[in-house]
């Protein structure tokens, strides 16, 4: 029987944007994407996650869904078997000027959105840069993240972004996390650092950090095949007759 495997999905973003992990780990996982719909808070993706969930399962979440992860791990750690951090964070909105800097980009992007429709906003966010800035003329990866965000609205982009500017603390989640758990960014992630990583990696007890190389946020998509070897990697940790792979 192959192992439960919840993949969430970030901002705007849905099976897509795990489709080289789903094809690459089917042999050893069921894999689920679940579709935050409307929600507005990281709490609701996460408790409707629980309730369609099976008993046990592995958790992977990136970006936005590194978080909503991190509050499944809240709500139901004895339910989580192993978890995957990618291109994410832990802290709350930032206090004072840093905050109301990130508010106002969100805004600015919504009201992209609303005026111009969500390709153009799509190629705005692209462009911070969220991709590594190498691969910014890359349409063989853009147009998928493009077409991605296409398929959702402005209505809910704003909702997914109240969701992230009202997202709770997760310091505290952290230490108490006892399951076999992968912390991985791209090297050059500009919106989720390598060092924000590095402080979640010492904060959990016994996981494993990777980094890779010549990739931005958008690591599943970027680097597919570096993100299959450490997911096949920390899958092993409670499928042991896998073993690792190099």
């Amino acid at each position: 029987m192959s192992e439960a495997l919840i993949l969430i999905p970030g901002l705007l973003c849905d099976a897509e944007v795990w489709a080289p992990q789903t094809a690459a780990l089917a042999d050893l996982a069921t894999p689920v994407v679940p579709d935050h719909g409307s929600r507005d808070s990281l709490g609701g993706m996460a408790e409707a996650i629980l309730e369609r969930a099976p008993a046990q399962f592995a958790l992977a979440g990136h970006s936005m869904g590194g978080r909503v992860a991190l509050e499944v791990m809240r709500r139901a750690p004895r339910r989580v078997r192993a978890l995957a951090l990618i291109d994410t964070g832990y802290l709350p909105l930032a206090p004072g000027a840093a905050g109301e800097r990130e508010r106002a980009g969100r805004l600015a992007l919504l009201e992209v959105a609303r005026r111009e429709g969500m390709r153009a906003m799509c190629r705005q966010w692209l462009a911070i840069p969220t991709i590594h800035p190498e691969r910014l003329g890359d349409e063989r990866l853009a147009a998928p993240i493009l077409d991605m965000f296409e398929r959702k609205t402005p209505a809910i982009f704003e909702a997914q972004i109240r969701a992230l500017l009202e997202r709770p603390d997760a310091s505290a989640v952290l230490p108490a996390i006892g399951c076999p758990t992968l912390v991985l960014c791209g090297r050059e992630d500009a919106l989720s650092t390598l060092a924000a990583h590095q402080e979640m990696a010492q904060m959990i007890p016994g996981s494993t950090l990777v980094s890779i190389a010549h990739c931005g946020h958008m690591a599943t998509l970027e680097q597919p095949a570096e993100v299959n070897t450490a997911l096949r990697n920390w899958l092993a940790k409670i499928l042991p007759e896998l073993g690792p792979r190099p």
